[in-house]
């Protein structure tokens, strides 16, 4: 594992003095990643001083990815379900971060975006946009960047059928793709695994 150059405790003591007025809650998961939990509507100060104050100078943006809670058991209070999950780095104080917020409205799922900030952002916020339709305010080119021009739906939204709602062929007659609703009828992925009576000993 690599060592960074301050304690978990301390990087959280000092973040926490930073964004403690923006209602943030935080703590260290796995014994050492420090994790900022923000409400939507601080999100974009939280981030600014995240990257522009000399104590946390968070230079890099590593990953940002979408999150669907939509199927989890403990989603507590039927709370919002998509968010955003971000890792940024500071290579000039060898400390990393993990920072978490949830989209307040789940119709239309809104925050603001990181790639004005960090040009990293830019195409982890597409794949959010695309994969789980979540939109990134003030992104300038907020388009698809893994599905099909005319796809319709979100593939990784959790209620997304795995065998989607359209399926493409080419028609030899028409000598071109078509696009048909899927005849594959929906069926589980879960392997069933069926062992004979007294399987390794076992009654």
């Amino acid at each position: 594992m690599t060592e960074f150059a301050v304690s978990p405790e301390s990087l959280m003591h000092t973040v926490n003095e930073r964004l403690s007025s923006l209602g943030v809650r935080l703590f260290i998961a796995r014994d050492a990643m420090v994790t900022v939990e923000v409400p939507a509507e601080h999100y974009a100060a939280a981030m600014r001083t995240l990257y522009e104050d000399p104590a946390c100078a968070f230079e890099q943006l590593v990953d940002l990815c979408g999150l669907d809670y939509s199927d989890y058991a403990d989603r507590v209070n039927e709370g919002p379900r998509y968010g955003v999950v971000v890792h940024l780095l500071s290579v000039s104080l060898n400390q990393r971060v993990r920072v978490k917020v949830l989209c307040p409205n789940d119709d239309f799922p809104v925050l603001p975006s990181m790639s004005q900030r960090w040009a990293s952002a830019n195409w982890f916020e597409r794949e959010a946009f695309d994969l789980f339709g979540i939109v990134f305010d003030g992104h300038t080119d907020l388009r698809r960047i893994l599905t099909d021009y005319g796809f319709i739906g979100h593939p990784f939204r959790k209620d997304f059928p795995l065998s989607g709602h359209v399926e493409m062929r080419y028609d030899a007659e028409r000598q071109r793709v078509v696009y048909e609703p899927v005849s594959i009828e929906p069926r589980e992925i879960t392997p069933r695994i069926i062992r004979e009576d007294n399987y390794g000993g076992l009654n």
